[in-house]
């Protein structure tokens, strides 16, 4: 672990905390001097009773109100301050916490697990202890999904490279990525269904009756009350006039009451949120971008006839945040009474709607695509000495790499280890000792092909792969629930794998010990057969076994099987692993020393 990183992320949480204790100071000092101008107002009120002075009430009224209106907005900002430096603090220790102890306050992706998937329930890429726990940094639903995806299947060739690009790019941006993260982090705590409630509610029109003359009466009601109001005061008789015309722009409002019920149960809640993410638009709007993948999301937020999406989302937020002026009923009933306000709101929100919808659906996925970026972006900052895979061409596989280990190993217990498979054809059998890194190999080489092949930097010094699809074959379960044996459900891997090779997709398959849930005679003819079935259709992939008859395949297939082994020391009759990978079959096996270890002696049976 680099000290220098974690240093300064921790000079971050300690600036951070500064902040909060200064806004924590001035919100006090706010509360007192509000309570200060309420009583002085309460004294003032008392002296004007006294001397019955109309005048000095007015002035108190409204001088002092003024003043209090304008603490409360001050000491709302000096909140909002305070809780997005406590955000900064947040996400600023949890980056400390992930490289100290692989913590994280953002999800570990349990959801997205599953066990019939081709590889993410045997590299452990879901769930806790997971990668996605390691590396996950969003805070929306959208960008949980995203980051799934990437994980869940290889991208292209090109997208890779071109997500390489963007996250060296926001790696030099170390500051406006805590400040995004810090800026989202808010996302956490809202209804995860609210943004997408929010963009259905935008595809379905309100279908507001008489919409059009609605909108002109809104116009023109207010100017006709008003100067009914002005005339009833030098002619009694149309005095009335301005009560009907009250009266019947109350009750026209009245009238669309299911409308404006409609639209405040699904906008209405989401108003002070949208300001939020319009900020966050905003933060990616400010910054200059180089990357070519930015720079396509960046086109589609700033779109040039719509103008920018912070804009416009700042603009719907406004809309919706006037609507919810009526929760006060004192002065719903005025802004209905004069401006028949409900109905000028809503019918502005329906007019945005119609301009707006699609691009802002688009634009909260470009929100999502900035949090899976940056959740794998992390990995370059705190891990610096990780590279970025080279992607390989050529018609055959390729899976190359110098010093490779596995990520969610500590630093200090990790091993790492090379691998050659270049522009070829092969299968690799791998044999050695329990306990002597085969299944961490096979997991070291699956789980970094995954992180290479959605964008992301791996854990080597240097990794050459090609466009492959996973498919392992290692923890092998058994289902109650299904009525499935183990050996059952080995079979229905089998022959998912089976298909999978020699079809469109370049499969390379990762097999852990093959058909364990039978005799050991059917274990090395089944596993045999496999593997000579593999070699015709021209598979590609590793098999880790203790048989080592299965090595001997080598012998029968020189061209196409290779050799490799793990193996142990034995010094005074203890174990010694060095966990490093060799060419060749294994010679020494320990399984009779660990039932020693627990009182079994084999040699006397």
């Amino acid at each position: 672990m680099d000290t220098n990183i974690t240093d300064d992320y921790r000079q971050r949480a300690e600036a951070a905390q500064k902040e909060i204790d200064s806004y924590k100071r001035l919100i006090n000092t706010y509360s007192f001097i509000r309570l200060g101008v309420f009583i002085l107002f309460v004294l003032l009120v008392v002296l004007a009773v006294k001397l019955e002075s109309h005048i000095l009430f007015i002035i108190s009224l409204i001088a002092l109100g003024v003043c209090f209106a304008w603490l409360v907005q001050r000491q709302s900002w000096f909140e909002q301050q305070r809780e997005y430096f406590q955000n900064l603090k947040k996400v600023n220790d949890n980056e400390i916490g992930s490289m100290q102890s692989r913590s994280n306050i953002y999800d570990n992706g349990a959801a997205f697990a599953d066990e019939k998937h081709y590889y993410t329930s045997d590299l452990d890429i879901f769930g806790q202890g997971s990668l996605f726990q390691l590396i996950n940094r969003s805070a929306t639903p959208d960008g949980n999904v995203r980051l799934a995806q990437w994980l869940n299947a290889a991208s292209a060739k090109q997208t890779v490279l071109d997500r390489q690009q963007a996250v060296k790019e926001l790696a030099g941006k170390k500051s406006w990525k805590m400040d995004f993260q810090a800026a989202i982090l808010f996302a956490q705590t809202q209804d995860k269904n609210q943004v997408k409630q929010l963009t259905s509610y935008l595809h379905v029109p309100l279908n507001l009756k008489g919409e059009k003359w609605l909108a002109i009466y809104c116009k023109i009601a207010p100017a006709v009350l008003v100067l009914a109001m002005i005339a009833g005061a030098f002619y009694t008789p149309v005095s009335n006039l301005a009560v009907v015309i009250g009266l019947f722009n109350l009750g026209l409002v009245s009238s669309k009451g299911e409308y404006i019920k409609k639209t405040d149960m699904i906008a209405g809640k989401i108003g002070k949120i949208l300001d939020m993410y319009a900020k966050i638009f905003a933060r990616i709007e400010n910054e200059a971008w180089q990357s070519a993948y930015i720079i396509d999301l960046m086109k589609i937020i700033n779109n040039e006839k719509q103008g920018s999406t912070s804009a416009q989302i700042k603009e719907l937020s406004q809309l919706i945040n006037k609507l919810n002026y009526h929760l006060n009923v004192i002065i719903g009933f005025f802004l209905n009474l004069f401006l028949l306000w409900d109905i000028r709101q809503i019918i502005a929100i329906e007019n945005w709607k119609r301009n707006n919808q699609q691009s802002l659906e688009a634009a909260f996925d470009v929100v999502a695509e900035f949090e899976a970026l940056l959740s794998i972006t992390g990995l370059n900052i705190n891990y610096p000495n990780w590279c970025f895979p080279e992607i390989a061409d050529g018609e055959a596989y390729t899976l190359s790499a110098k010093a490779i280990a596995h990520p969610l190993i500590n630093n200090n217990n990790r091993v790492d280890n090379d691998f050659e498979l270049n522009d070829e054809y092969k299968i690799d059998i791998i044999t050695g000792s329990n306990m002597a890194g085969k299944s961490t190999f096979l997991r070291t080489l699956g789980i970094n092909t995954v992180l290479a092949l959605c964008g992301a930097p791996v854990c080597a010094n240097n990794m050459r792969v090609s466009v492959i699809t996973i498919i392992s074959y290692m923890r092998i379960k058994d289902s109650l629930n299904e009525s499935t044996s183990t050996f059952k459900a080995e079979l229905d891997r089998l022959q998912m794998l089976l298909t999978a090779v020699g079809g469109d997709e370049k499969v390379y398959f990762l097999i852990d010990e093959m058909l364990r849930g039978t005799n050991s005679v059917d274990k090395y003819r089944g596993s045999k057969a496999v593997i000579e079935q593999l070699i015709k259709k021209q598979g590609v992939g590793l098999v880790a076994t203790h048989d080592l008859q299965i090595a001997q395949l080598e012998q029968k297939y020189p061209d196409y099987v290779r050799n490799f082994y793990f193996d142990i020391q034995v010094v005074n009759g203890e174990m010694l692993f060095d966990y490093k990978i060799k060419h060749g079959e294994c010679k020494t096996f320990n399984a009779s020393l660990l039932l020693k270890q627990i009182g079994i002696d084999v040699d006397a049976v």
